[in-house]
């Protein structure tokens, strides 16, 4: 069965089209993002691409600083795959579909220097603010990646500090006080499958992948970071080609910011 989905879905892409009737590099609609979803976390925003909704909470923690480090605070991002959103997941410690979204979702966020990891410091080699960002698919429909990075993003534009009073923090008290972002990294999911390429892959789609590059890029268009998955290797000039995508692309998720 999995080869004859695998082999329609490669005779629909030579034709130009989708499952769903969607063109190769069409996002599924709608698109939404909504801010502020949560009142118990500092931040939170929730994403939905298609029937894939993701919902994503910050919190803001002190914490001493790593020793190389000491003088700059840190992300720590975590994904959580319940089996509500698909049932292929199971309960349990993070398995490797959990970590690799938290790790992709991370690398666009941290080499973007999307946060200046020194203004979260409160007092060198002592005490850091510690950003931990929380990733929960309420649906898993396909490209939980960019989904989750759009959240985590927003999530992060929505966070504010609590109150603090050098010594405590105290989560009761909201401050006006914002999370400051230096840059917007958006992630775009880019899907080889045969001799095509496509976004926003499907549950389906996602089962007849080779090759996989996730392209995270600035307003600019200038690339901050990259992940591959599959099994596939890339030639030097699929790679081009999946990164003209992804920026391209990328400049259409930024607008839902």
């Amino acid at each position: 069965m999995e080869r004859e989905l695998r082999s329609h879905i490669i005779k629909l892409l030579n034709a130009d089209t989708r499952l769903d009737g969607r063109k190769l590099t069409d996002y599924r609609k709608p698109i939404e993002l909504e801010y502020g979803v949560t009142k118990t976390a500092e931040g939170s925003a929730r994403v939905k691409i298609g029937e894939t909704e993701v919902m994503v909470g910050v919190k803001l923690t002190t914490g001493e600083p790593y020793p190389d480090t000491p003088d700059q605070g840190t992300i720590i991002v975590g994904a959580e795959l319940l089996p509500m959103s698909n049932p292929e997941f199971e309960p349990g410690p993070p398995g490797i579909q959990a970590i690799e979204l938290a790790r992709v979702v991370d690398r666009g966020i941290r080499e973007s220097k999307a946060l200046d990891f020194k203004k979260l410091c409160i007092k060198p080699e002592e005490k850091i603010w510690m950003v931990i960002i929380d990733i929960c698919p309420i649906n898993d429909a396909g490209n939980l990646f960019d989904a989750s990075s759009l959240a985590a993003l927003a999530a992060l534009k929505d966070a504010k500090y609590p109150g603090f009073d050098g010594e405590k923090v105290d989560y009761k008290k909201k401050t006006d006080k914002k999370l400051e972002l230096e840059k917007l990294p958006i992630a775009v999911t880019v899907i080889k499958i045969g001799d095509k390429f496509i976004v926003d892959p499907d549950t389906e789609e996602e089962e007849a992948i080779d090759g996989r590059l996730t392209v995270s890029s600035m307003e600019d268009g200038s690339l901050c970071a990259l992940q591959k998955g599959g099994d596939t290797p890339l030639t030097e000039e699929e790679i081009s080609k999946m990164l003209d995508i992804g920026i391209e692309k990328g400049k259409e998720l930024r607008k839902k910011l």
